[in-house]
């Protein structure tokens, strides 16, 4: 598929590739190292920072891919939401809690320039990463997006941003994000990304009508876009807390890949959707924190569940979400070791 295209071969077998989302990130003292004299807005926005970071856990843990050092909340700062990480987590100085706010929001700048230092930290990490590594570009989901401009956060029942589908702001915020949006995803490809990410993490949170009826309704204009241009770039599309009927009720044919959480049965999930996409996943990112002997079962207990599935092919090893804080260096290690030796088909 264009995707992790040279995948570990061994006594005639494949290996099933594997990353993380968040792999450069604070668990690693390669960034906590860079980070020590270097803000966060600051190693996002300078490319060649970005590129060092991105490239850490490639050199060090042999990731199959590499995904751009970047944080997917910059659009609301285009967007004149005043964006900000001065205190640690981003903070917005203008939360969408009327439709006026929306109707008022002003681009700082076009999103060709203002995105352009992401396009030049993926041609920097293009001219590093080794050829049989995949480069991943990232955004966040419209949804996503949305829903921090609404409360400042993705944590709770997310009862504003919800409400937002039935009092004009979610679609009026639509019209504002998506030209941007698909912009900063095609700098993105044009830079050299293999594959762009969509992350979703708050759409869970939809009950499943409006689930069909907003999120992804806007997500499939986005896709559909996209895929004008950079037909041979392949969209990834991760959503948590998702249930299986929703991911069976997207229906798009221009994602290509489904992430899902630690929540679904890996096997279960092949079976259904490996006939339509493939499926990236799905380890409870906390096992991470496991001694290494009980990590191993949990990765072999994984592998075992889909290693006589028919469509193992379309499976790509992962987390169910990203690295947390704090996870032990050696057991990413010994994980991406481990698969690499034994996950074969």
């Amino acid at each position: 598929m264009g995707l992790f295209t040279d995948r570990t071969i061994k006594d005639g077998k494949t290996g099933l590739p594997i990353w993380f989302m968040r792999q450069a990130g604070r668990y690693h003292a390669h960034y906590q190292n860079i980070r020590k004299s270097s803000d966060f807005m600051t190693m996002c926005k300078t490319p060649d920072l970005a590129t060092e970071i991105t490239m850490g856990p490639i050199n060090e843990f042999d990731f199959d891919a590499a995904i751009l050092f970047s944080d997917l909340l910059f659009p609301l700062e285009q967007l004149g939401l005043g964006l900000s990480y001065h205190t640690g987590p981003p903070t917005l100085t203008v939360k969408l809690d009327t439709l006026d706010k929306v109707n008022g929001l002003k681009k700082t700048e076009e999103a060709t320039p203002f995105y352009q230092f992401q396009g030049d930290a993926l041609t920097k990490i293009r001219a590093e990463l080794p050829n049989n590594k995949t480069l991943l570009g990232f955004v966040g989901a419209p949804f996503t997006l949305y829903s921090y401009a609404v409360e400042g956060s993705h944590t709770g029942n997310l009862t504003p941003s919800k409400l937002g589908f039935y009092d004009g702001r979610f679609e009026a915020f639509m019209e504002k994000l998506l030209p941007e949006l698909i912009t900063n995803m095609k700098i993105q490809a044009k830079a050299g990304a293999d594959a762009i990410c969509l992350f979703d993490t708050a759409v869970g949170e939809c009950g499943f009508q409006d689930f069909i009826n907003y999120p992804i309704k806007y997500l499939k204009i986005v896709t559909k876009e996209f895929k004008k241009d950079f037909p041979n770039t392949r969209l990834v599309y991760y959503s948590k807390l998702t249930h299986m009927n929703y991911l069976q009720a997207i229906e798009d044919e221009n994602i290509d890949v489904l992430g899902i959480d630690w929540r679904h049965d890996l096997n279960n999930a092949l079976n259904i959707l490996g006939k339509d996409y493939y499926v990236q996943g799905n380890l409870d990112p906390s096992h991470l924190f496991l001694p290494w002997n009980i990590l191993r079962t949990k990765w072999d207990e994984l592998f075992s569940s889909i290693e006589n599935n028919v469509n193992i092919s379309k499976s790509i090893l992962g987390l169910g979400h990203g690295v947390l804080q704090f996870t032990p260096q050696e057991n990413v290690k010994n994980s991406i070791q481990h698969v690499h030796d034994n996950f074969l088909y």
